[in-house]
């Protein structure tokens, strides 16, 4: 299994950051300059309105992650009691991967730290913000939460910073005060680990 990792020059980079951070804007910017594809994750939650199988989630039954949970078919999953189960599927990845695909992963602590002992040569990046303040201003500009979730969201924000700050966890921690600016520190963090796969 391993060969194939270091023939190709694919690579998977995981992507976590708080909610109202800008990390998937990011994340999209960074796929179309890489020509990269998204991780499609598997989840036991039915298709809401205009989501297709495959493209959004691929949309399994309970019993069919329970399988794949623990066949070891996941790089990462969360599976909370009495909710529904979200994983990312290691096969398509392995598959991109292998030819030579830039695969991202928009995923939380929790499971960034899955994909680390599954995949150490993985590029792992935290996108934070600025300051607190600047997270609750675009928080309270989405206009899509409660100034009491809000609060929530920004708590919770905290403890996903310090749960990130595990040594080893992530590669780099980068400052989205621009987005501009955040993007080309994602993109020129990930061309330095392609050019250093080419070189051994």
């Amino acid at each position: 299994m391993g060969t194939i990792h270091h023939m190709s020059q694919g690579l998977l980079v995981v992507m976590s950051g708080p909610s109202g951070v800008g990390k998937t804007t990011i994340a999209h910017r960074v796929q179309t300059a890489l020509n990269g594809v998204f991780s499609v994750s598997a989840t036991t939650r039915t298709a809401g309105p205009g989501e297709v199988d495959g493209q959004d989630y691929h949309f399994v039954s309970p019993e069919a992650f329970d399988d794949m949970r623990v066949a070891g078919k996941f790089l990462e999953y969360a599976q909370v009691f009495g909710k529904d189960g979200y994983g990312t599927p290691r096969a398509p990845v392995e598959r991109q991967l292998a030819q030579g695909r830039v695969v991202l992963l928009d995923i939380d602590v929790q499971g960034a730290a899955q994909v680390r002992e599954a995949m150490p040569d993985a590029c792992m990046l935290f996108v934070v913000p600025p300051d607190e303040d600047t997270l609750g201003q675009r928080l309270a500009d989405r206009g899509r939460d409660t100034p009491e979730a809000i609060k929530r969201r920004l708590a919770e924000a905290r403890r996903e910073l310090e749960a990130a700050r595990a040594p080893g966890l992530y590669d780099r921690f980068i400052v989205n005060d621009d987005l501009e600016r955040a993007t080309d520190a994602v993109l020129s963090e990930i061309h330095a680990r392609l050019q250093d796969k080419a070189d051994t």
